[in-house]
Order: structure tokens, then C-alpha cells, then sequence
């Protein structure tokens, strides 16, 4: 059965048929896939599972995470894309993708109070989050991506990390609630955020996608300043108005997704108005039955890819919706600064804005914000 606590809310019928949008979506074994016979990323499938949570859908969202931990591999990872019936697609591992179970982990928790959920899924949420740390770099970064031979990629990537500090600081709440302590990983936090605040040039430059752009400022591991001038440099780049935000910069192609967690990071800095009227122009992708077009090519208005309607696209609407309108008990958890950050290597540091200004040569194209080497979301 599913609960839909958005009564109260101006359009909140429509919140609830987007969310029962993607429970339509969902495999009998939990498995949630972009799309009625798409494959599934463990990163989105988490997404989801928050989105049918903060919609009422407990028993769905469970099985999701259930999913989850059936699959995982002893090793803690999960494979990048999966298809129906437990097949691998691409057996490539991604840290980042990895590392989001314990932001789903922690989300479901702060939803239902469920101390039991929390304990059954603890042992996957620390499995995973030692492989990530596993392939963590001198210079606090990430490694993006290993061979399932354990052969490791040739860089980092600043979303891939940004994520990943955020799951990071998830993973050392659920700990922290069970009474647990793990100061190895609060360390590595700390030197997470100071490679994602600091450390450019540590990464393979995708500066001209969206995420690499928001990403370090809707995970909190910016100051202030750094954080608010990052928004305002290149906000014409990447946001057509009254459109929404484009997934790389020098196309026009507005993507749903990107303008709602770009919204959900305006909020993060506390610009309420700005991110209320991105999550208003994302609505235009909404379709009759609830679910969201990926994306929109202006100014033919043409949807692409053409007549996709994605899970994750539908989840990243409604946890925007979630943070906009404080609709469950998880509303401030990317807003709310309330996690913990890790270690404070910056104490002492005078802010540094070079992540604000600096731009870095392109190193690759990519026409899709789910290019295999930009696999985060949210």
C-alpha cells in the first residue's frame, strides 16, 4: 500500500503520481530501471528508492535496497549497469556509484525511524564504503572508475568525488546512530572535501558539464563565498531561462534532473526564490501520467533521447519537490548542513576560490550527462 503524504501541499497529486510513476517502473525483485526494459545503475536505482520513500512507498523502497544487497559483490562494490534477472550489461565497478547506498541508507532512515532497517543494512553501507576508500588517492580524490579485473582508471573525477563526500558523510551518520565509530573514515572525508574544495587539478576536466559545475556546492564542500560565486560564474552558461539548466554547456539540451539538483543546490546556499523558480521551469518536462521527459532540445523542443521518460529524471523531481517543501522527514538532508563533514583539514586556511575560477581544457566529449564517466546524479 502507499501512503501519500502530500495533502497539504499546492500540487500535491501531481508529487504523488510522479512518484507512483517510478513504483510503476520497479521489477518484482526491487530492481528500479531507467526505464521499462532499461537497464539499472545502482546510483539511480538509490535515487529512486528515496523518491518512492519520501512518497509513502516504504515496502517498495525496501525492496529496492533489498535488491541492493543481493547483489552486491563480497568485495562491497556493485557492477555499473545491470539489465532483468540479474544480468550484468557493463561490469565495470564505479566508486561513486558504489558509495550512494549509504546516502539512500541514511535518507530511508531519517523517513522512517527504523532502527532495524538501519542495522540490516549497515553491513552492505560498510562493505561499500571500505571499497570506495580502498581506491582513494594521496591527493584525497577518488579514483572514478575499476576494471573488475581490480585494474584501477587513470584519474579522478570532481562529481564522481563530490558524491561521494557526500556519501561519505552519510555512511559516518548511520555509524555514528548505531553507536559506532569509524575515525578512519571521518579522515578520509576530511581529505575528500579538501581535494574537492582545493585540489583542481586533481581531476580530469569536465568543467563543461553541469554537475561539475553545481556538484561541490549541493554537497556543502565549499565555503560560502566560494560557493555562491561558483553559482554566479557561470550561471549563463549552463541555464537557459525560463528553460532550465542545460547538461553540458555548449549544447541545448536542458535536462530535468540536472535543473532539479541544481535547484536542491541553490537551496543549499539558501537561494530559495531562484531554486523554487528552476524547480518550476524543470516541471515543464512533466508528462500526463507523472513521469518526466529526460531532456529537451531548444529550440526545436524536440525530447531527447527521443520519448525517454526515466526513473531517475522523476526522482530527482520529487527530491527537489521534497527539499523545496519540507514534504517528509529527510527534507533538510541535502539542505540542512546537519551531517558530518570529517576531519577539518582546512582549519586555519585562508578560503580558496580557485574552483570558482579556474577552467581547465576539455578533455573528453560527451553529448549524455550518463556518460559512463559521469555517473553521479545527485
Amino acid at each position: 500500500m502507499m501512503i501519500t503524504p502530500f495533502g497539504h501541499v499546492a500540487g500535491g497529486r501531481l508529487i504523488a503520481e510522479t512518484v507512483e510513476s517510478i513504483r510503476a517502473v520497479q521489477l518484482q525483485d526491487g530492481m528500479i530501471p531507467w526505464f521499462g526494459g532499461g537497464h539499472a545503475d545502482p546510483w539511480n536505482h538509490v535515487e529512486a528508492a528515496m523518491a518512492l520513500a519520501v512518497g509513502g512507498a516504504v515496502h517498495e523502497a525496501e525492496l529496492a535496497y533489498e535488491w541492493l544487497r543481493a547483489t552486491q559483490r563480497p568485495d562491497g562494490s556493485w557492477h555499473t549497469y545491470y539489465l532483468a534477472n540479474g544480468k550484468i550489461e557493463e561490469p565495470r565497478l564505479d566508486t561513486n556509484v558504489c558509495a550512494y547506498v549509504a546516502t539512500g541508507v541514511w535518507h530511508h532512515f531519517l523517513v522512517t525511524r527504523d532502527s532495524g532497517f538501519l542495522e540490516d543494512l549497515w553491513g552492505s553501507v560498510e562493505l561499500a564504503i571500505d571499497f570506495v576508500l580502498s581506491w582513494q588517492r594521496p591527493g584525497g580524490e577518488l579514483v572514478w572508475s575499476v576494471a573488475p579485473d581490480g585494474t584501477p582508471g587513470r584519474y579522478g573525477l570532481l562529481t564522481g568525488s563530490s558524491s561521494a563526500y557526500f556519501s561519505l558523510r552519510c555512511a559516518i551518520a548511520c555509524a555514528s546512530q548505531l553507536g559506532l565509530e569509524r575515525p578512519d573514515w571521518e579522515l578520509a572525508a576530511g581529505r575528500l572535501r579538501h581535494a574537492v574544495a582545493h585540489n583542481a587539478g586533481g581531476f580530469a576536466s569536465k568543467d563543461e558539464f553541469a554537475m561539475d559545475w553545481y556538484y561541490p556546492v549541493l554537497v556543502d564542500a565549499l565555503d560560502a563565498q566560494t560557493a555562491s560565486d561558483r553559482i554566479d560564474e557561470r550561471w549563463s552558461e549552463f541555464v537557459i531561462e525560463q528553460r532550465g539548466v542545460r547538461c553540458v554547456s555548449h549544447r541545448p539540451w536542458v535536462t530535468a534532473a540536472e535543473t532539479a539538483e541544481c535547484a536542491i543546490a541553490l537551496l543549499s546556499i539558501g537561494r530559495r526564490d531562484q531554486a523554487a523558480a528552476l524547480l518550476g521551469w524543470a516541471r515543464q518536462h512533466r508528462c500526463p501520467d507523472g513521469s518526466y521527459t529526460t531532456g529537451v532540445v531548444y529550440p526545436e523542443q524536440s525530447t531527447y533521447p527521443p520519448g525517454e521518460q526515466s526513473s531517475y529524471t522523476a526522482a530527482a523531481i520529487v527530491l527537489a519537490e521534497d527539499a523545496l517543501n519540507m514534504l517528509s522527514p529527510a527534507a533538510q538532508l541535502f539542505v540542512g548542513g546537519s551531517l558530518p563533514r570529517g576531519l577539518d583539514l582546512d582549519a586555519g586556511r585562508e578560503p580558496d576560490s580557485r574552483l570558482s575560477t579556474r577552467r581547465l581544457p576539455v578533455c573528453a566529449e560527451s553529448s549524455s550527462s550518463n556518460s559512463p564517466e559521469l555517473s553521479a546524479r545527485l
